[in-house]
């Protein structure tokens, strides 16, 4: 699906809270979602030292959304900042981790996930990106 006037409001306010939040070894990602009523959250990554005690920026963000907002999220985007190395030099729309793929197929399989698609930034329902989810 092509992006809308929503989506990119979405990913400015991502866009706003990396900016304003990063940090190279602790907030390198931010994502932002919103819920049915068309509010925003933002999140950021939670880096700790050791690696699993991390927090993705979108589990941050769904977790705002859910509990601050109307209980639904409807969209979610997360961008990265590069390292100092990396090309581009800014930040850039990146898919979900597969984690966040299990969390937002249990919190929010309908839920549009803006992403890098082959010709550019794409919407894809939540349940679409992971095809066999875990079972219980």
């Amino acid at each position: 699906m092509p992006l809308t006037e929503e989506d990119d409001a979405l990913i400015a306010a991502a866009g706003a809270a990396l900016r304003r939040h990063f940090h190279p070894w602790r907030h390198r990602l931010a994502a932002a979602a919103r819920d049915g009523s068309g509010r925003i959250f933002t999140g950021i990554h939670l880096g700790a030292t050791v690696g699993r005690l991390s927090v993705c920026a979108e589990a941050t963000a769904l977790g705002r959304a859910l509990i601050e907002g109307d209980g639904t999220v409807t969209a979610i985007v997360a961008l990265r900042y590069p390292k100092p190395d990396e090309e581009p030099p800014h930040p850039t729309v990146v898919p979900p981790c597969g984690a966040c793929r299990e969390m937002l197929a249990d919190h929010a399989p309908a839920a549009q996930v803006i992403l890098p698609g082959a010709s550019g930034l794409v919407r894809i329902p939540a349940a679409l990106l992971l095809p066999l989810p875990y079972q219980r």
